[in-house]
């Protein structure tokens, strides 16, 4: 392939993605589905795209996307909207989770003949939602404002509980300590560490911006104390990805607090509101960019075929994920109480897996070795089934919100007599 092919080729996939994304109105496809489509029919099913060139880089790709997304969502993320609704969302996402990973690991321990800590991790890689897909959906799909914020703070912390919970069996399988209830204590010991060390940085951050954006290239310099404070988190207990999202809700809450001991040190005034909206803006298009690269090379270096042989185990887990959703709506009930059936019925619906599930069984499989080779390809046929659900739960909205704006018409003529 000659650079200007390469080159071309890179813009004509730019393009897909924009369009895949901004036509979700009208196809009701995730933009993830097309993605992973195009990367299967470049790679595996035209041989166009070779796998062994691009496996070595999959994983930092996908590690990259989603610090960025997850800083993302944190600058996404006021907290005095959302702790409205962060009940019902925390035990959504709590029940949900756990829910899940118990199901699937029970699953997976019958149906694979794991053993109990590998089946963990598989259901811990798999139970959790991705806000990655949660958040564009729920800005277009018409749900009332609580149960678009309810789901909202779910798929938010279930990022962060896939994240904790994987990195705590990580940790825990590295170290091969008996003690395990001292060992987890520990672990959370550090993350809580981590995420103060986040917080901290992140208050002094949103002072130093008022000076700093007047300097070029600033939010280039923003990204890299993104990365550094992953780094360090991650060096010291696996809680890189939880710091990042720690530190992009305290950059974008921290302009809200009353922090005079930063501001009479340095000099600065509070940071303005326009810094915030230019970093979620930069940070965004970046996201953007590696995540649809991401899940191309996804789609190319997958394979399908480890799958052969895990075909119980793939349908076993699918419905254990649908079985643990109904049972935390269901659990939750009383957070939906304002709300009408067909409403209930999008939260069963929604639960897509996605850049996180992928990322974190790419994680499993450098750590664990060959015995988790059929990782990513079941991760693959998961985020592909849940998000066909997404595609059935917009459409079934969508003709109920047709039906809701025609039932007006339709007694009007009534009651004229036609």
């Amino acid at each position: 392939m000659t650079p200007t092919t390469f080159f071309a080729f890179l813009g004509g996939l730019l393009v897909l993605a924009f369009l895949a994304n901004r036509l979700y109105r009208l196809t009701r496809v995730p933009d993830v589905i097309v993605l992973m489509a195009v990367g299967l029919v470049l790679g595996p099913v035209l041989g166009w795209v070779k796998a062994a060139q691009f496996e070595s880089i999959t994983h930092i790709l996908g590690t990259l996307a989603l610090i960025l997304i997850l800083f993302e969502g944190g600058l996404e993320l006021n907290l005095r909207d959302t702790l409205r609704h962060f009940p019902g969302g925390i035990f959504l996402a709590i029940i949900c989770y756990y829910l899940s990973m118990g199901l699937v690991a029970v699953v997976a321990w019958k149906t694979g003949f794991f053993l109990l800590r590998p089946a963990c991790m598989i259901g811990a890689v798999l139970g959790c939602i991705s806000s990655t897909i949660m958040l564009p959906v729920l800005q277009q799909i018409r749900v009332s404002q609580p149960v678009r914020l309810t789901l909202l703070v779910e798929a938010s912390l279930g990022d962060v509980l896939g994240v904790m919970t994987v990195s705590i069996l990580l940790a825990l399988g590295a170290s091969g300590t008996p003690q395990v209830a001292g060992f987890i204590a520990g672990v959370l010991v550090k993350l809580v560490a981590c995420i103060l060390l986040a917080v901290l940085a992140g208050m002094a951050w949103s002072r130093l911006l008022p000076m700093l954006s007047e300097q070029r290239f600033w939010q280039a310099l923003t990204f890299s104390v993104v990365l550094l404070i992953y780094a360090a988190a991650q060096a010291t207990s696996h809680g890189g990805l939880i710091a990042v999202l720690a530190f992009g809700l305290t950059l974008a809450n921290a302009r809200h607090a009353d922090l005079p001991i930063f501001e009479t040190a340095l000099g600065l005034s509070s940071t303005e509101p326009e810094h915030h909206l230019q970093i979620l803006s930069f940070h965004s298009e970046l996201a953007f960019l590696v995540r649809s690269f991401f899940f191309i090379l996804l789609g190319v270096v997958v394979q399908l075929s480890g799958l052969r042989g895990y075909m119980l185990l793939t349908l076993g887990t699918f419905g254990a994920l649908v079985l643990a959703r109904w049972i935390a709506v269901k659990a939750t009930s009383w957070s939906w109480r304002e709300e009408d059936h067909r409403e209930r019925e999008i939260a069963l619906l929604l639960f897509p897996r996605g850049l996180i599930t992928a990322v974190l069984a790419i994680e499993v499989l450098g750590a664990g070795g060959s015995a988790f080779a059929f990782l990513p390809a079941l991760a693959f046929a998961i985020i592909l089934f849940t998000n066909l659900l997404v595609v059935v739960a917009s459409v079934r909205r969508g003709a109920a919100v047709s039906a809701q704006a025609g039932e007006p018409l339709i007694e009007s003529h009534k009651s004229a007599g036609l």
